[in-house]
Protein backbone atom coordinates (compact mmCIF):
# COMPACT_ATOMS: atom_id res chain seq x y z
CA UNK A 1 0.00 0.00 0.00
CA UNK A 2 1.09 3.28 -0.84
CA UNK A 3 0.96 5.77 1.93
CA UNK A 4 1.81 9.60 2.09
CA UNK A 5 3.41 10.36 5.85
CA UNK A 6 3.31 14.72 6.66
CA UNK A 7 5.96 15.49 9.30
CA UNK A 8 8.13 12.26 8.06
CA UNK A 9 11.46 14.05 9.46
CA UNK A 10 9.86 14.77 12.85
CA UNK A 11 10.52 12.99 15.82
CA UNK A 12 7.32 10.20 15.20
CA UNK A 13 7.57 10.42 11.24
CA UNK A 14 10.99 8.84 10.88
CA UNK A 15 10.56 5.98 13.04
CA UNK A 16 6.95 5.61 11.10
CA UNK A 17 8.43 5.80 7.94
CA UNK A 18 11.57 2.96 8.82
CA UNK A 19 8.56 1.17 10.34
CA UNK A 20 5.94 0.97 7.06
CA UNK A 21 9.02 0.61 4.69
CA UNK A 22 10.21 -2.64 6.69
CA UNK A 23 6.63 -3.83 6.61
CA UNK A 24 6.25 -3.59 2.63
CA UNK A 25 4.57 -0.28 2.47
CA UNK A 26 5.32 2.38 -0.05
CA UNK A 27 5.65 6.10 0.99
CA UNK A 28 5.54 9.51 -0.14
CA UNK A 29 6.93 11.73 2.69
CA UNK A 30 6.43 15.15 2.80
CA UNK A 31 8.43 17.70 4.64
CA UNK A 32 8.70 21.32 5.22
CA UNK A 33 11.99 21.65 2.89
CA UNK A 34 13.38 18.16 1.46
CA UNK A 35 17.40 18.62 1.04
CA UNK A 36 16.64 15.58 -1.74
CA UNK A 37 14.16 13.63 -4.38
CA UNK A 38 13.34 11.30 -1.10
CA UNK A 39 10.46 13.49 0.60
CA UNK A 40 8.31 15.98 -0.86
CA UNK A 41 8.86 19.93 0.40
CA UNK A 42 5.41 21.09 1.18
CA UNK A 43 6.64 24.45 3.17
CA UNK A 44 4.65 25.78 5.28
CA UNK A 45 1.39 24.11 5.80
CA UNK A 46 -1.55 26.18 5.45
CA UNK A 47 -4.76 26.63 3.80
CA UNK A 48 -3.01 26.72 0.41
CA UNK A 49 -0.78 23.98 0.04
CA UNK A 50 -1.24 21.75 -3.25
CA UNK A 51 -0.89 18.54 -1.82
CA UNK A 52 -1.81 16.37 -5.32
CA UNK A 53 1.79 15.41 -6.38
CA UNK A 54 2.51 13.86 -3.04
CA UNK A 55 -0.81 12.18 -2.70
CA UNK A 56 -1.49 10.39 -6.17
CA UNK A 57 -1.71 6.46 -6.15
CA UNK A 58 -1.78 6.83 -2.43
CA UNK A 59 -4.14 4.85 -0.41
CA UNK A 60 -3.87 6.36 2.88
CA UNK A 61 -2.52 9.26 4.65
CA UNK A 62 -0.80 9.77 8.13
CA UNK A 63 -0.99 13.41 8.96
CA UNK A 64 1.38 13.68 11.71
CA UNK A 65 3.14 17.82 10.60
CA UNK A 66 1.49 20.23 13.10
CA UNK A 67 2.35 23.86 14.94
CA UNK A 68 3.24 21.99 18.11
CA UNK A 69 2.10 23.03 22.11
CA UNK A 70 4.68 25.21 23.08
CA UNK A 71 4.86 26.89 26.75
CA UNK A 72 6.04 30.30 25.50
CA UNK A 73 4.58 31.32 22.25
CA UNK A 74 6.06 34.37 20.75
CA UNK A 75 3.13 34.54 17.60
CA UNK A 76 1.74 37.35 17.43
CA UNK A 77 -1.77 35.44 17.27
CA UNK A 78 -1.04 31.91 18.72
CA UNK A 79 -4.66 30.76 18.20
CA UNK A 80 -4.64 32.48 14.13
CA UNK A 81 -1.44 30.47 13.46
CA UNK A 82 -2.37 27.33 15.42
CA UNK A 83 -5.49 27.76 13.46
CA UNK A 84 -3.94 28.41 10.51
CA UNK A 85 -1.84 24.81 10.42
CA UNK A 86 -3.59 22.45 12.31
CA UNK A 87 -7.36 23.22 11.30
CA UNK A 88 -6.98 24.91 8.53
CA UNK A 89 -3.98 22.96 6.69
CA UNK A 90 -5.27 19.85 7.87
CA UNK A 91 -8.80 20.35 6.34
CA UNK A 92 -7.40 21.41 3.28
CA UNK A 93 -5.00 18.46 2.75
CA UNK A 94 -8.18 15.93 3.46
CA UNK A 95 -10.25 17.24 1.04
CA UNK A 96 -7.76 16.98 -1.24
CA UNK A 97 -6.85 13.46 0.06
CA UNK A 98 -10.96 12.57 -0.79
CA UNK A 99 -11.46 14.56 -4.20
CA UNK A 100 -7.79 12.11 -5.37
CA UNK A 101 -9.38 8.85 -3.79
CA UNK A 102 -7.17 8.54 -0.72
CA UNK A 103 -9.23 5.70 1.38
CA UNK A 104 -8.02 6.53 4.79
CA UNK A 105 -7.30 9.25 7.05
CA UNK A 106 -5.31 8.63 10.18
CA UNK A 107 -4.72 12.18 12.22
CA UNK A 108 -2.20 12.00 15.50
CA UNK A 109 -4.52 14.34 17.65
CA UNK A 110 -3.61 14.84 21.28
CA UNK A 111 -4.68 13.70 24.42
CA UNK A 112 -4.94 17.51 25.31
CA UNK A 113 -8.59 17.76 23.68
CA UNK A 114 -9.60 16.12 26.77
CA UNK A 115 -8.28 17.93 29.09
CA UNK A 116 -4.61 18.84 30.89
CA UNK A 117 -5.33 16.47 33.73
CA UNK A 118 -7.24 14.00 35.20
CA UNK A 119 -8.94 14.26 38.70
CA UNK A 120 -12.08 13.38 39.85
CA UNK A 121 -13.58 17.13 40.04
CA UNK A 122 -13.52 17.10 36.21
CA UNK A 123 -15.67 14.30 35.90
CA UNK A 124 -17.68 14.40 38.87
CA UNK A 125 -19.85 11.34 38.99
CA UNK A 126 -20.81 9.13 36.23
CA UNK A 127 -23.66 6.76 37.17
CA UNK A 128 -22.55 7.23 40.67
CA UNK A 129 -19.14 5.66 40.01
CA UNK A 130 -16.26 8.33 40.25
CA UNK A 131 -13.89 8.51 37.45
CA UNK A 132 -10.48 9.94 37.47
CA UNK A 133 -9.01 8.85 33.75
CA UNK A 134 -9.66 9.92 30.15
CA UNK A 135 -11.68 7.84 27.69
CA UNK A 136 -13.57 8.27 24.10
CA UNK A 137 -16.59 9.45 25.60
CA UNK A 138 -15.74 12.23 27.75
CA UNK A 139 -16.79 15.55 26.76
CA UNK A 140 -13.56 17.80 25.07
CA UNK A 141 -12.14 20.17 27.31
CA UNK A 142 -8.97 21.79 26.08
CA UNK A 143 -6.71 24.60 27.04
CA UNK A 144 -5.18 26.33 25.06
CA UNK A 145 -4.68 27.43 21.53
CA UNK A 146 -2.88 23.83 20.69
CA UNK A 147 -5.24 21.83 22.01
CA UNK A 148 -8.81 24.11 20.74
CA UNK A 149 -6.83 23.28 17.16
CA UNK A 150 -6.61 19.85 17.70
CA UNK A 151 -10.62 19.33 18.42
CA UNK A 152 -11.50 21.69 15.79
CA UNK A 153 -9.69 19.76 13.28
CA UNK A 154 -11.27 16.87 14.67
CA UNK A 155 -14.64 18.31 13.72
CA UNK A 156 -13.62 19.16 10.95
CA UNK A 157 -12.37 15.95 9.26
CA UNK A 158 -15.52 14.40 10.64
CA UNK A 159 -17.78 16.62 8.51
CA UNK A 160 -15.22 15.88 5.77
CA UNK A 161 -15.88 12.51 5.92
CA UNK A 162 -19.48 12.62 6.18
CA UNK A 163 -19.47 14.17 3.08
CA UNK A 164 -16.92 12.61 0.88
CA UNK A 165 -17.00 9.20 2.23
CA UNK A 166 -13.22 9.74 3.87
CA UNK A 167 -12.36 6.91 6.36
CA UNK A 168 -10.37 9.03 8.98
CA UNK A 169 -9.16 7.56 12.35
CA UNK A 170 -8.26 9.91 14.88
CA UNK A 171 -5.19 9.11 17.79
CA UNK A 172 -4.74 10.87 20.65
CA UNK A 173 -2.16 9.78 22.53
CA UNK A 174 -0.67 11.61 25.63
CA UNK A 175 3.30 12.26 26.24
CA UNK A 176 5.32 10.38 23.54
CA UNK A 177 8.81 9.00 24.50
CA UNK A 178 11.26 6.79 22.75
CA UNK A 179 15.37 7.47 21.15
CA UNK A 180 15.01 10.62 20.05
CA UNK A 181 12.67 12.30 21.92
CA UNK A 182 13.08 15.70 23.06
CA UNK A 183 11.69 18.36 25.33
CA UNK A 184 10.44 17.68 28.88
CA UNK A 185 11.55 13.85 28.62
CA UNK A 186 14.63 14.96 27.59
CA UNK A 187 15.12 17.59 30.16
CA UNK A 188 14.24 15.01 32.75
CA UNK A 189 16.88 12.59 31.54
CA UNK A 190 19.42 15.00 31.74
CA UNK A 191 18.54 15.58 35.08
CA UNK A 192 18.92 12.40 36.38
CA UNK A 193 22.01 11.60 34.22
CA UNK A 194 23.52 14.34 35.98
CA UNK A 195 22.74 13.81 39.33
CA UNK A 196 21.12 16.72 40.09
CA UNK A 197 18.78 16.11 43.36
CA UNK A 198 14.57 16.33 42.30
CA UNK A 199 12.29 18.08 44.78
CA UNK A 200 9.49 15.15 44.15
CA UNK A 201 9.81 12.43 46.53
CA UNK A 202 6.22 12.96 48.01
CA UNK A 203 4.15 13.30 44.56
CA UNK A 204 1.55 10.75 44.54
CA UNK A 205 0.28 11.09 41.05
CA UNK A 206 -0.10 8.98 38.05
CA UNK A 207 0.61 9.53 35.05
CA UNK A 208 -0.01 7.64 31.20
CA UNK A 209 2.86 7.41 28.69
CA UNK A 210 3.03 5.54 25.19
CA UNK A 211 6.38 4.55 23.88
CA UNK A 212 7.41 5.38 20.11
CA UNK A 213 7.41 1.85 19.31
CA UNK A 214 3.32 1.47 20.97
CA UNK A 215 2.31 4.22 19.15
CA UNK A 216 3.57 3.46 15.73
CA UNK A 217 1.99 -0.22 15.99
CA UNK A 218 -1.14 1.74 16.98
CA UNK A 219 -1.24 3.73 13.83
CA UNK A 220 -0.10 0.38 11.55
CA UNK A 221 -3.24 -0.76 13.49
CA UNK A 222 -5.11 1.98 12.56
CA UNK A 223 -4.13 2.10 8.82
CA UNK A 224 -5.53 -0.92 7.97
CA UNK A 225 -8.30 -2.77 10.48
CA UNK A 226 -11.60 -2.13 8.47
CA UNK A 227 -13.09 -1.25 12.10
CA UNK A 228 -11.28 1.96 12.48
CA UNK A 229 -12.54 4.08 10.09
CA UNK A 230 -14.46 7.18 11.71
CA UNK A 231 -13.44 5.95 14.98
CA UNK A 232 -11.77 8.23 17.73
CA UNK A 233 -8.91 6.23 20.12
CA UNK A 234 -6.84 7.56 22.67
CA UNK A 235 -3.88 5.89 23.58
CA UNK A 236 -1.11 4.83 26.34
CA UNK A 237 0.92 2.17 27.33
CA UNK A 238 -1.16 0.56 29.92
CA UNK A 239 0.74 1.11 32.76
CA UNK A 240 0.73 4.03 34.69
CA UNK A 241 3.53 5.91 36.50
CA UNK A 242 4.23 8.34 39.75
CA UNK A 243 6.65 10.48 38.59
CA UNK A 244 9.11 9.60 41.57
CA UNK A 245 8.89 6.00 40.11
CA UNK A 246 9.51 7.55 36.10
CA UNK A 247 12.26 9.03 37.43
CA UNK A 248 13.24 5.72 39.69
CA UNK A 249 12.98 4.03 36.36
CA UNK A 250 14.74 6.37 34.27
CA UNK A 251 17.90 6.12 36.82
CA UNK A 252 17.61 2.31 37.03
CA UNK A 253 18.19 2.28 33.06
CA UNK A 254 21.36 4.21 33.51
CA UNK A 255 22.49 1.75 36.33
CA UNK A 256 22.61 4.98 39.03
CA UNK A 257 19.87 6.21 41.97
CA UNK A 258 17.72 8.68 41.38
CA UNK A 259 18.13 12.15 43.89
CA UNK A 260 14.87 12.61 45.43
CA UNK A 261 14.25 15.30 47.76
CA UNK A 262 10.66 14.79 49.68
CA UNK A 263 9.50 18.57 49.37
CA UNK A 264 5.57 19.17 50.45
CA UNK A 265 3.94 19.22 47.09
CA UNK A 266 1.54 22.36 47.89
CA UNK A 267 5.41 24.37 48.52
CA UNK A 268 6.34 23.10 44.88
CA UNK A 269 3.27 24.39 43.52
CA UNK A 270 3.60 27.54 45.21
CA UNK A 271 7.67 28.02 44.40
CA UNK A 272 6.15 27.53 40.45
CA UNK A 273 4.18 29.91 40.99
CA UNK A 274 6.20 32.50 42.36
CA UNK A 275 8.90 31.71 39.48
CA UNK A 276 6.60 31.45 36.94
CA UNK A 277 6.88 27.95 36.11
CA UNK A 278 3.06 27.10 37.09
CA UNK A 279 2.42 25.12 33.92
CA UNK A 280 5.76 22.93 33.95
CA UNK A 281 5.56 21.81 37.48
CA UNK A 282 2.25 21.00 36.54
CA UNK A 283 3.04 18.47 34.26
CA UNK A 284 5.02 16.88 36.70
CA UNK A 285 2.74 16.94 40.03
CA UNK A 286 -1.19 16.22 38.52
CA UNK A 287 -2.03 13.06 37.25
CA UNK A 288 -3.21 12.71 33.90
CA UNK A 289 -4.43 8.92 33.38
CA UNK A 290 -5.69 7.29 29.81
CA UNK A 291 -7.89 4.25 29.08
CA UNK A 292 -6.97 3.05 26.52
CA UNK A 293 -9.40 -0.22 26.21
CA UNK A 294 -11.64 0.81 23.31
CA UNK A 295 -8.54 0.22 20.78
CA UNK A 296 -7.37 -3.27 22.59
CA UNK A 297 -11.18 -3.84 22.45
CA UNK A 298 -12.24 -2.98 19.29
CA UNK A 299 -8.77 -3.18 17.17
CA UNK A 300 -7.61 -6.05 19.47
CA UNK A 301 -4.67 -3.90 19.50
CA UNK A 302 -1.79 -4.53 22.45
CA UNK A 303 0.75 -2.80 22.88
CA UNK A 304 4.39 -4.44 21.60
CA UNK A 305 6.52 -3.19 24.38
CA UNK A 306 5.91 -2.66 28.22
CA UNK A 307 6.68 0.88 30.08
CA UNK A 308 10.10 -0.61 31.42
CA UNK A 309 11.19 -2.22 27.49
CA UNK A 310 10.12 1.26 26.33
CA UNK A 311 12.16 3.58 28.94
CA UNK A 312 15.07 1.57 28.60
CA UNK A 313 14.97 1.70 24.57
CA UNK A 314 14.51 5.63 25.15
CA UNK A 315 17.65 5.68 27.91
CA UNK A 316 20.11 3.95 25.39
CA UNK A 317 19.26 6.28 22.56
CA UNK A 318 19.85 9.30 25.03
CA UNK A 319 22.96 7.66 26.52
CA UNK A 320 24.34 6.68 22.64
CA UNK A 321 23.76 10.15 21.64
CA UNK A 322 26.15 11.98 24.63
CA UNK A 323 28.47 9.45 23.25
Amino acid sequence: MKICITGANGFVGQALSDSLIFNGHTLAKVVRQSVDDSAYSIGDINSKNDWRTALQGCAAVVHLAARVHVLRDSAENPFAAFREVNVNGTLNLARQAAALGVRRFVFLSSIKVNGEATTASHFGSINNVKRDCFCEKDAPSPEGAYAISKLEAEQGLAEIAEQTGLEVVILRPPLVYGPGVGANFLRLMQLVEQKVPLPLGRVENRRSLLYLGNLLDAIRVSLVHPEAAGKLFVLSDGEDVSTPELINKLAAAMGRRARLLPLPVDLIRFGARVIGKKDEISRLLDSLVVDSSRIRKELDWHPPFTLGEGIAQTVKGYLNSLS
